[in-house]
């Protein structure tokens, strides 16, 4: 069975105020929408949270970075509005790559992932990786992701394709035409 994960869909990525900012953040917004409501109770968001206390190359990062070491319920690290209310599960993580044994448990055994959400060159990337070197199926939903500049966006969808046949580059129709032939089960 399918279990959507939407990654990182915060104020951090989506406010033009934010050094972080994700130019087509609001672009993915309808997609997304439509894939949750497709998906039903089989999606899980994610955040992006800084560490207690960074450790090793982290350092470095927050150094870079300082307007980032803010607890987790710190207004940046919210989800959108959009998705703030009733998103469901949400999974913390405070590494690029979502792929954590949480995550392969809501996956299962034998599930599928579908990826959407920011950046496609930084977050999707590091956990559509992880998640194909476990060995499960994933399909990135192109038209439902945004990287820090369109080049970056497709190159990182150029080199996810690579690992085909575990990860599948998809648009949201795609996703949502395959749900509507399995009758109205994402599976």
């Amino acid at each position: 069975m399918s279990l959507l994960a939407v990654i990182d869909m915060q104020r951090v990525f989506a406010e033009p105020s934010s050094a972080w900012f994700t130019p087509r953040f609001a672009e993915t917004v309808g997609p997304i929408k439509e894939l949750t409501r497709a998906f039903g109770s089989r999606v899980l968001f994610t955040r992006f949270i800084a560490p207690d206390s960074p450790e090793g190359a982290w350092r470095e990062y927050y150094r870079r970075w300082p307007f980032a070491l803010q607890p987790p319920h710190a207004r940046i690290y919210e989800l959108v509005d959009d998705f703030r209310d009733g998103a469901g599960p949400t999974l913390d993580a405070t590494t690029f790559g979502k792929w954590t044994p949480e995550l392969a448990e809501a996956v299962g055994p034998e599930g599928r992932l579908v990826v959407a959400g920011v950046s496609t060159d930084c977050c999707v990337l590091s956990t559509v990786v992880a998640a194909a070197d476990a060995g499960v199926e994933v399909q990135v939903v192109s038209d439902a992701c945004a990287g820090m500049t369109d080049e970056s966006h497709r190159q990182a969808l150029d080199i996810m394709a690579l690992y085909g046949p575990l990860v599948r580059v998809v648009t949201s129709a795609e996703v949502l035409r395959d749900i509507e032939d399995a009758g109205g089960r994402a599976s």
